[in-house]
């Protein structure tokens, strides 16, 4: 054939694929023959947005009944108290003990250097700035700030405190836990943050709190309150006009405040986290953020963010956002949620006949108290702080500071200067306190588990021969929206006294699936292996979320999922647990494996969800689990702690712990290889053997995930 003759027209194309179109539909669908996976990516995603899509709903049928005043105020309760029940309760009020230790001043304003206590140890730095013109009281501003490692001393919250300052207001700034100088993770030279970013100084103790029935928010708003009790006492001020303000994350703790202190006359939101995790459109996994700002259980209860602001109405209330941060900060679904949560808190305002005291703006620039927004703070407060009809068009004359100019002690950080204790400090404290304590349900009850259905069936999708075994693609049904994949080994001639083996690896299901694999050849020795994967991990890792990939793809991570499903009121957790409870049925389930023993084998990540399902179904006979955690009492007695989010779930220990979950299945067997610690530090055995002395625990030194090692499990 000449090379030209393999040359056909665009016609003759078209028509070869019309005559294509035209052949009878069996003929076409036997060329197209063949198997296709369902998108396992989508599982989790969907999961997570039928929970939001619930809460959406049940949040919107509350909002529709706030038609008058007295449903209105009943909302506003029900908000502060369940404000306080999601975040762990509200402290009881101890003694300041506030003390000055310096001052300077500058044209217009005088800063004193101020610190307190706002729990019996937890010393809080602040600046006080003080006009030196006007006649006392005056109006006062707790300005509250954004993530920054410098805290009170970052340059734009300086301006906007100085600009508040000259205008005659006492301004207190005060640093936020984990900033400024009360960093509480310090590197090496004692000065920044050893955490990955400033952010995780309230994440990273925050996740240990959850285990406690604890959050980060609750620490953050009792400093704020707490702040603004130290204002408030102040005899130059006016506590009829006490106002508070922040950027950013110090946005978002200003809502906290509004929320549960009715003090404030007034308040200015700016950039703070102004999008319902529930909410229209909800793009998985939603607006998870700092700890703090992820209120964790709210999901069911109709529950979110922007019921923080309900409380204030109809006290004058500025919303300030950037319209950047809708692809630059936060996701893709901010603005536009933000807004439409704006138009529903303006109907209340409405109904209480005070529209005009909530408002609204925007900036085009980035994330960021730019001048403008400055500006509009001004503005705000000087018309409903002072009543004036005074129209603040340039910012008076500001100038920051340098860091060390405004520290209140003498190196800058509260730990060295006045011997505070860290936020570590009291998780170790709860921790040694909730020792012993008589949980008041089962821990299955506590983290919500649902147990599989009972028929739940391995659906076979395909299979293939290889090698002395046939390998079937199956999947299992573990909830309406989620599908578990699995490769099913099936010996050629299987051995009859051999348990089937379920491997749950978090490097997932096809690491040691190929031809020749661990799996394979243990199928060859007569052994029936099933290796899954479940939600979250190797197949069914999550889609990335829709909108900009600066903003999605970091945000399409294992901790980001394991946020959203806290909030949702499902821990990631309890759904990996009924995923391998699902398996294990359904395993039990197959006549093919002619009413086999069950063994589970767990290393990583997934050893913990493992444990719990062993300790939730007795058909499970026997459990081999490699690089297990030692125990939750260790995760948090120690400060540097290397776990991932997704063995969290709220309160938990104080429910269990896993030796105590190991002991509960006696005298089935526990095989525990190369357990470590909350560092990820190998564990001496002698020290293993007295933290797990059961009999029915071996223990072994190496975290073997070999052929031998499985076929002994």
């Amino acid at each position: 054939m000449k090379p030209n003759q393999l040359l056909i027209s665009r016609r003759q194309v078209l028509s070869l694929t019309a005559a294509a179109c035209a052949l009878p539909a069996r003929t076409w669908a036997a060329e197209l023959s063949g198997f296709y996976y369902r998108d396992y990516s989508k599982c989790l995603p969907d999961h997570l947005s039928a929970l939001a899509r619930a809460a959406y709903e049940k949040r919107n049928r509350e909002l529709a009944l706030l038609t008058n005043p007295d449903f209105i105020r009943k909302r506003q309760a029900w908000v502060r108290e369940t404000f306080w029940k999601l975040i762990g309760g509200e402290p009881q009020r101890t003694p300041l003990n506030p003390r000055k230790t310096g001052e300077f001043e500058r044209s217009g304003y005088r800063v004193e250097k101020i610190v307190y206590e706002s729990q019996p140890g937890l010393f809080v730095t602040s600046n006080l700035y003080r006009p030196t013109a006007g006649k006392p009281p005056y109006p006062a501003v707790l300005f509250q700030m954004g993530h920054s490692g410098a805290g009170k001393a970052y340059p734009s919250y300086q301006k906007c405190c100085q600009g508040l300052a000259r205008l005659g207001y006492v301004v207190l700034a005060f640093d936020p836990m984990g900033q400024g100088e009360r960093i509480a993770y310090l590197d090496q030279a004692g000065t920044n943050t050893r955490l990955p970013s400033i952010d995780e100084e309230h994440s990273f103790p925050g996740k240990q709190l959850l285990l406690l029935g604890d959050t980060s928010s609750r620490y953050q708003v009792w400093d704020a309150i707490r702040s603004l009790d130290y204002l408030a006492s102040l005899p130059f001020i006016d506590p009829e006009r006490l106002a508070s303000t922040g950027q950013s994350g110090g946005g978002t703790l200003t809502m906290l405040l509004a929320c549960v202190d009715s003090r404030l006359a007034a308040a200015a939101v700016s950039s703070g986290n102004t999008e319902d995790v529930a909410c229209a459109n909800f793009n998985p996994p939603g607006s998870t953020d700092d700890a703090e700002q992820d209120l964790i259980g709210s999901g069911p209860l109709g529950f979110d963010r922007w019921d923080l602001l309900y409380p204030i109405a109809p006290k004058p209330l500025l919303v300030q956002v950037s319209a950047h941060d809708f692809f630059g900060t936060y996701s893709p679904r901010y603005l536009s949620d933000g807004r439409e949560q704006y138009e529903k808190l303006l109907k209340c305002y409405d109904v209480l006949s005070q529209a005009d005291r909530l408002g609204w703006t925007s900036t085009p620039l980035p994330h960021s108290l730019s001048y403008s927004l400055r500006l509009n703070i001004y503005n705000w407060f000087e018309k409903w702080l002072k009543r004036s009809e005074r129209v603040i068009q340039e910012e008076p004359q500001v100038e920051p500071e340098t860091e060390k100019t405004l520290w209140v002690g003498p190196t800058g950080n509260v730990i060295r200067d006045f011997g505070s204790l860290r936020p570590f400090d009291f998780i170790k404290r709860q921790a040694e306190a909730a020792s012993g304590t008589k949980p008041p349900k089962p821990w299955n009850e506590a983290i919500g588990l649902r147990k599989p259905a009972q028929d739940v069936k391995l659906k076979k999708l395909a299979q293939v021969a290889t090698e002395g075994a046939a390998i079937e693609a199956v999947e299992v049904r573990s909830g309406p929206e989620v599908w578990i994949p699995a490769w099913s080994f099936k010996p050629e001639k299987p051995a009859t006294d051999r348990p089937v083996l379920l491997v749950l690896d978090d490097r997932g299901r096809n690491a040691y699936a190929g031809e020749d694999g661990i799996y394979h050849r243990l199928a060859r020795n007569g052994r029936i292996v099933c290796a899954a994967d479940i939600r979250g991990m190797g197949d069914m890792r999550p889609e990335v979320g829709r909108g900009n990939p600066g903003y999605t793809i970091p945000h399409d991570s294992e901790e980001d999922f394991a946020w959203a499903s806290l909030i949702l009121g499902d821990s990631l957790l309890a759904q990996r647990v009924e995923d391998i409870l699902a398996l294990a049925q359904a395993l039990r389930n197959e006549p093919a494996f002619g009413n086999r023993r069950l063994t589970v084998a767990a290393r990583g990540r997934l050893a913990v969800p493992a444990l719990f399902a062993f300790a939730a179904s007795p058909g499970i006979d026997s459990l081999y689990l490699v690089n297990a955690l030692v125990s939750y009492r260790n995760l948090l007695e120690t400060e540097n702690y290397r776990q991932p989010l997704s063995i969290f779930a709220w309160d938990l220990f104080r429910f269990t712990d896993l030796p105590e979950l190991a002991a509960q299945a006696a005298p089935r067997r526990i095989h525990l290889a190369g357990s470590v610690d909350a560092a990820n530090n190998r564990i001496d055995l002698s020290v293993l053997r007295k933290i797990y002395p059961a009999k029915n625990i071996e223990i072994s030194a190496e975290p073997r995930w070999d052929e031998n090692a499985l076929e002994l499990a």
